[in-house]
């Protein structure tokens, strides 16, 4: 005796004491589907945020009090290596503007009383392409300089900067060794 569907969604279930009833076998497609389309949604919602930051990414340099001192310092610091002496001391020229820049754009560790850690993951994302981006602009600036003069100048935790390094070498921004 063959009640079931073609398909074979159907299943015969036999009752002791009863006539065999029809129990719909489930099918997960239409409550995966509804998943898939909240995931696109929240992801989404993911891009959104980082298309924002990506727009307005820096707007402060340019303006006071930010702009001057940039004008005067970028090509300067731009011949220095990234990290050194001389460019951690050509830093220091450019106090004020730092200090405002660090306080208006979450996406530097100095942002925050405990750096890194107190961050979000759009913070980092965006402090991980401004990091790309600029060593793109300093002598002999490379991602995977940057990163280990990071990981010491912020003290970044282990766990997280195994993922940053992940990141950018998933972004194809580093060679595939492991730190």
């Amino acid at each position: 005796m063959d009640f079931g569907d073609p398909a074979g969604t159907d299943t015969v279930v036999e009752k002791p004491g009863s006539l065999s009833i029809m129990e719909k076998k489930y099918d997960s497609t239409q409550d995966t589907l509804e998943h898939m389309r909240h995931v696109r949604e929240h992801l989404a919602e993911f891009i959104s945020l980082l298309e924002d930051r990506a727009v307005s990414h820096d707007n402060s340099k340019l303006v006071e009090p930010e702009k001057s001192l940039f004008d005067e310092w970028s090509p300067k610091l731009s011949e220095m290596e990234y990290g050194s002496d001389e460019y951690m001391d050509a830093l220091k020229h450019l106090g004020p503007a730092l200090d405002h820049h660090y306080r208006v754009n979450s996406h530097h560790p100095e942002h925050f009383t405990d750096g890194i850690t107190d961050m979000n993951l759009f913070d980092i994302l965006e402090m991980l392409a401004d990091w790309k981006a600029a060593g793109e602009r300093v002598k002999e600036g490379s991602m995977d300089h940057s990163l280990n003069i990071n990981r010491k100048r912020f003290k970044i935790p282990w766990a997280i900067m195994l993922i940053i390094d992940n990141t950018a070498r998933d972004m194809g921004w580093m060679d595939n060794s492991r730190m």
